[in-house]
């Protein structure tokens, strides 16, 4: 295998043409690029000319540098990577040293940490991640250990804290129209309640 570039380019739409940005700290292919929410792009793994790396790096468009993040528990290529509700990157299968990978890890862009997640069902390389409506990632196809696959399979992401369901809960029973509740301006004796006219509207009796 050859050298691979470090090197990046920008695209200038209003100019329609391709401008210098920074050097990746180390030189990849078969790797990913995932935009995260705070506007940098999260480089992960890939191959450089005579092994694959667990190495990312995250890439700061206004800078226009490359830093180094986190490092994957497994080393990895020809994998997905997919930004998930949470904010958090499932990053899954591809191939490493030994072949093809079920593994799957979770990257926290403010921790910069990976941490390891189920496992798929199968080991899976060069195949497709599509984040579902309801916060699934349906995993189809891609090369296995024993050829190309026609299965896939749907990752459900960790849940959240059991307290923040609680508060969610809480704020939309909140929000439930509410018989005989009357807010503290109507139980004033200066509202217009007291002076026989109609509750205001936050109120649910007439």
């Amino acid at each position: 295998m050859g050298a691979i570039p470090s090197t990046a380019l920008r695209a200038s739409v209003k100019h329609a043409c391709w401008n210098d940005t920074g050097s990746m700290t180390t030189a990849r292919a078969s790797h990913t690029a995932t935009l995260l929410p705070g506007g940098k792009v999260l480089i992960v793994g890939g191959s450089d000319a005579s092994s694959t790396l667990a190495t990312a790096e995250l890439y700061d468009p206004v800078a226009g540098t490359f830093t180094a993040t986190g490092t994957m528990a497994t080393a990895r290529c020809w994998h997905t990577a997919t930004l998930l509700p949470s904010g958090q990157v499932l990053i899954a299968g591809g191939t490493g040293d030994a072949g093809s990978l079920a593994s799957a890890e979770l990257y926290d862009p403010p921790l910069g940490t990976f941490t390891a997640t189920g496992n798929m069902t199968a080991t899976r390389e060069t195949f497709t991640a599509t984040l579902l409506s309801s916060g699934e990632v349906l995993i189809a196809g891609g090369l296995g250990s024993s050829g190309n696959l026609a299965s896939a399979e749907l990752y459900d992401p960790p849940k959240a804290n059991p307290q923040t369901k609680i508060r969610s809960s809480e704020t939309s029973r909140a929000n439930r129209a509410r018989p005989f509740h009357l807010c503290s301006s109507c139980l004033s004796p200066f509202s217009s309640r007291a002076a026989g006219r109609s509750c205001c509207p936050s109120c649910f009796i007439a």
